[in-house]
């Protein structure tokens, strides 16, 4: 009879924990000069991974690059445009034949468009620019490293969703329907690549403190850090789960299934209530002249949690998990 506790790490236990240490994955993101993405190549590159980083702006690529590579970490930088075919094709053959293959992609490029869709009658670029980017942009990354995902018989995929897809938030018609496109591609292509031990996540993502929110102006809810946003994709890298999702997300689901009229009228309410940004409505808004200054790096304090709270908090994420649709 086999001692299971002795296989030397062979067993079960230890195939999952190989499966979670990122030490020496190549992972590929997208989008990672500034905001969710720099954040993510941080996180992956301190979790021992080979991070590629993608983006259109060569220089700000270059200072991420530099600020891993600085801390120990290991990190390349491809100037891509995700809209352009040629661009692609190029920058994962230079990948391909340089690192070998890819382990691992995070689509993160993405455009951000808030207006309303009555403003957006003469805008049909405002929904094309949107897809290019957020659908067409990664749908074109995975074509492109299905191939030597399936050679290998490994992989996995993270999409950059927003949980706005499960609210249905107002004004975000373009930027909404090229998440939900990419999310039943998605989960369609999940179910093909099984077999094939390629992976997909989907992280519906709440609204982050980035550059690509600055022009929508106050909409009334909270934010989150590049940072926390960050953390999301090493766990969406680590433990594969198919989704996660954000409590309102949730939420809102169910009120879609359950009670579509009452959901219809708050959101209506919400849209009634925060006004257009001056962007949507076409204004042109002055910013304020800078001046070079010494820029202070906060201190981050962390909370003190009474033991109690901290496990009742435990407790209640780790049920909510066992209903179909919740992933907090």
């Amino acid at each position: 009879m086999t001692d299971i506790s002795a296989d030397h790490g062979t067993g079960y236990r230890a195939r999952r924990r190989a499966r979670r240490d990122l030490t020496g994955k190549h992972v590929v993101i997208t989008g990672a000069s500034s905001g969710i993405g720099r954040s993510a190549a941080l996180a992956v590159a301190e979790k021992g991974a080979v991070v590629i980083l993608l983006a259109r702006r060569a220089d700000e690529l270059s200072t991420v690059v530099d600020a891993i590579t600085a801390a120990g970490g290991a990190a390349f930088g491809y100037p891509c445009d995700v809209t352009d075919q040629a661009s692609v094709d190029d920058t994962l053959k230079t990948i391909l034949d340089t690192h070998g293959h890819v382990d691992m992609l995070v689509n993160n490029a993405g455009r951000s468009i808030r207006r309303a869709v009555h403003r957006s009658t003469d805008r049909m670029h405002d929904f094309e620019r949107t897809m290019a980017v957020n659908y067409f942009g990664a749908v074109r990354m995975t074509l492109g490293l299905l191939p030597g995902m399936r050679e290998r018989k490994d992989g996995h995929i993270v999409n950059i969703s927003s949980a706005g897809v499960q609210v249905a938030t107002p004004r975000f018609a373009a930027y909404l329907a090229s998440k939900a496109a990419l999310d039943k591609f998605a989960e369609v292509t999940a179910a093909e690549m099984r077999s094939s031990n390629i992976t997909f996540t989907t992280i519906h993502m709440p609204l982050v403190r980035t550059p690509m929110i600055t022009p929508s102006g106050d909409q009334g809810t909270g934010t989150q850090s590049p940072e926390w946003a960050a953390a999301l994709i090493v766990r969406a890298l680590t433990e594969r789960p198919r989704r996660i999702d954000v409590p309102l997300g949730t939420l809102a689901e169910y009120g879609s299934m359950f009670a579509p009229g009452i959901k219809e009228r708050v959101l209506h309410r919400y849209y009634r209530a925060i006004p257009d940004s001056p962007a949507a409505k076409g204004e042109t808004v002055a910013e304020p002249e800078t001046t070079d200054v010494d820029v202070v790096v906060p201190q981050r304090h962390r909370r003190t949690v009474p033991p109690a709270v901290r496990i009742t908090g435990t407790a209640l994420r780790r049920a909510a998990r066992l209903v179909p649709g919740t992933h907090w």
